[in-house]
């Protein structure tokens, strides 16, 4: 089974955790799906923490999820920009109604909570924001990632080659060939 044929949206803004970003991508594409980068300006460099860049796609506002099997949001510091977007916040609660696969990593559970779709799911993240998702309403737990229904969540970059195979595996049995 890959993800040949299939499509992947991956937000980013500046400051992203750069293995974060990087690492799942590369993961995704080597199953064979096409990783859209999409940020707030179409053809645009954003580095990450450490200097690492990468350069966007698309434009938040030019994508629409249902050309995607899933999502894809980065830890860092990008996420508390990325909230402030309606249309992450829209895309993201897209994703959400359709059961399509979402993985957050690290401080990206951010993103998840300004999309008011945390309540009532069993997460994890970098431990910095475990009070914001309980008082939004997830079970936070410390394992290296989590699956609960379509929200697939880590929490730092030690826990990548686990994190990105289990998004690479939710995929795939959610719509993989």
């Amino acid at each position: 089974m890959s993800l040949t044929g299939l499509k992947v949206l991956a937000f980013v803004d500046e400051e992203f955790e750069d293995l974060e970003m990087w690492y799942p991508v590369l993961r995704l594409r080597e199953a064979g799906a096409t990783v859209d980068i999409v940020g707030p300006k179409a053809g645009t460099v954003y580095q990450g923490k450490y200097g690492v860049p990468i350069t966007t796609d698309f434009a938040f506002d030019e994508v629409k999820s249902e050309d995607y099997i899933g999502l894809y949001v980065p830890g860092g510091w990008a996420p508390d920009k990325l909230r402030r977007y309606p249309d992450v916040i829209r895309l993201t609660k897209e994703f959400h109604a359709d059961v399509k696969p979402i993985a957050q990593i690290c401080h990206a559970g951010w993103v998840l909570i300004s999309a008011k779709i945390v309540n009532g799911y069993t997460m994890t993240s970098t431990p910095g924001i475990r009070d914001d998702l309980e008082n939004a309403g997830a079970t936070w737990v410390d394992e290296e990632v989590v699956v609960d229904r379509n929200i697939i969540s880590g929490r730092r970059p030690p826990d990548l080659p686990a994190f990105s195979k289990r998004f690479v595996d939710e995929l795939i049995q959610f719509g993989g060939r």
